[in-house]
């Protein structure tokens, strides 16, 4: 099994003194004023998740945005900082951004062009001009933060698709650098990407990688179908290559992962097990059964799908009226966005009217804690209690939170009723696998899940288990940066 400490071992002796960087938008840690003070919090997302063990296992520096209201206060003349706080083991280098540079480059083309653009939930793209000149420009700010904290030789690992055009600034500068970008969100089929505006400019940022990485095999292929069709580059299909202006690019699936030692070792823990115990009090509402949903509040996750598909459970099965909780737990993001705006108003009118119809003396049926603060043992707990967690996400590049209840799931009392849209169907096929368009069937698979026998859930369960131990986060690292550097 991979360890942090197995996969430290490994990356002292490859990496050599090749320096190792992480870049995103967002940063792993934020500092912000609190009542006064200034407090740290780790930052809630699946990349952060993921990538904040195998940093603290490895060591080296991330570069991401400084979002904190107290981010400036605590850096050095750097612009960095140490963290974790408490045990600190790898460099934090802030970048800063302008509010005119934050509202092009995150609000407008990344979130309004290419994240509808890449997922298949039926939001049309908007393409803004001045949106993808700040875009641009922000991509070449983080390149020159980067080109600032590193020696000529070390590879650079972009995430996401905030960055697609800084290796084509950084290699301009460095070509030495090896660099690589890893997508986390579907890639769009060809038919889809062509509507792009800044297709040509998109591809070729891209393709400036030395290697690009998707979850799954079926978003490599959307790619290389994608350049194939839309630039003059010889695409290697045996290969999963793509030669392009004399630059070779390797274009490969890693499915990527949890810390699964670190979420059973938290959700047995003492605060977690207390926790579960405050939950029926914070609920305020009594159950005998109940469904979890955890999700950042965006149209892709299938929120309202999720809420209609209850009150279609609750018709069918009227036995479970009066017993039955759904519990959505939402993170906001985005809320200068229109378009969340009005899925925040969505989901609190259909919750009030599934509510209105079911309400019984102090029990209704849908329960939504949005942006409430929890802390990390705390949300393992509500998975330690929840009967079943539904993931209902339209399209999705993998899904954490599945993996992450599967690990919590210490008491093997639970089940899993996940979207095939999501990359994790692909590994987690022991889960209750639903189509999240299909109310019906949702109705049907909470059912199937609420009343599975104790020892089939168990084999499920475990079977899942295996799956995530043999393939946890630091063995995804591992596969991954090997891969870089068979490039040197």
């Amino acid at each position: 099994m991979w360890t942090p400490e197995r996969l430290r071992d490994t990356m002292r002796q490859k990496l050599g003194d090749h320096q190792f960087l992480v870049v995103s938008n967002r940063e792993p840690y934020v500092h912000d004023y609190r009542g006064g003070q200034i407090r740290s919090q780790k930052t809630i997302s699946g990349l952060v998740t993921a990538l904040d063990p195998v940093m603290q296992a490895c060591g080296g520096i991330w570069v991401a945005f400084g979002s904190g209201s107290a981010d400036r206060e605590v850096v050095d003349g750097n612009d960095c900082i140490q963290v974790p706080p408490e045990h600190p083991r790898y460099a934090l280098r802030r970048v800063w951004l302008s509010k005119e540079e934050e509202s092009g480059y995150y609000y407008g083309y990344s979130n309004q062009a290419l994240w509808p653009l890449s997922h298949t939930a039926y939001r049309q793209p908007t393409f803004d001009a001045k949106d993808w000149e700040y875009y641009d420009e922000v991509n070449k700010k983080f390149s020159e933060a980067i080109l600032d904290s590193c020696r000529d030789r070390a590879f650079v690992w972009l995430q996401d698709y905030h960055l697609v055009r800084c290796a084509k600034h950084l290699k301009d500068r460095n070509s030495s650098l090896i660099v690589s970008l890893f997508w986390h969100i579907p890639w769009p089929n060809a038919e889809v990407f062509r509507i792009c505006p800044q297709k040509f400019d998109i591809l070729e940022g891209l393709l400036a990688n030395d290697m690009l990485g998707f979850h799954i095999l079926y978003h490599c292929h959307n790619f290389l179908s994608t350049v194939e069709q839309e630039l003059e580059a010889k695409v290697d299909w045996e290969e999963l290559a793509v030669t392009y202006q004399g630059h070779r690019t390797l274009v490969r699936p890693f499915p990527i992962s949890v810390d699964d030692d670190n979420i059973c070792r938290i959700a047995k823990s003492p605060e977690s097990t207390e926790a579960i115990k405050n939950i029926p009090a914070e609920l305020e509402v009594p159950f005998e059964y109940l469904t979890l949903s955890v999700d950042r509040v965006d149209y892709t996750k299938g929120i309202p799908e999720k809420i209609r598909a209850i009150d279609r459970f609750l018709e069918k099965y009227p036995e479970y009226q009066g017993k039955f909780v759904f519990l959505q737990l939402g993170v906001l993001s985005r809320i200068r966005i229109s378009t969340y705006k009005q899925l925040i108003d969505e989901i609190q009118g259909l919750a009030e009217e599934v509510n209105w119809k079911y309400r019984v003396g102090s029990w209704c049926p849908i329960v939504l804690m949005i942006n409430r603060r929890l802390d990390y043992p705390a949300y393992l707990a509500h998975y330690r209690a929840a009967d079943l967690l539904l993931v209902g996400s339209l399209h999705d590049g993998m899904n954490l939170v599945a993996k992450e209840y599967v690990m919590a799931n210490v008491d093997y009392k639970g089940m899993l009723v996940l979207s095939r849209f999501t990359g994790a169907a692909r590994e987690l096929k022991e889960a209750v696998l639903v189509n999240p368009y299909d109310t019906e069937a949702i109705a049907d698979a909470i059912k199937e899940a609420l009343e599975m026998p104790k020892k089939e859930k168990r084999r499920r369960m475990t079977l899942m288990q295996r799956n995530i131990r043999e393939h946890n986060i630091f063995w995804w690292a591992h596969e991954y940066i090997d891969s870089l550097i068979k490039l040197t």
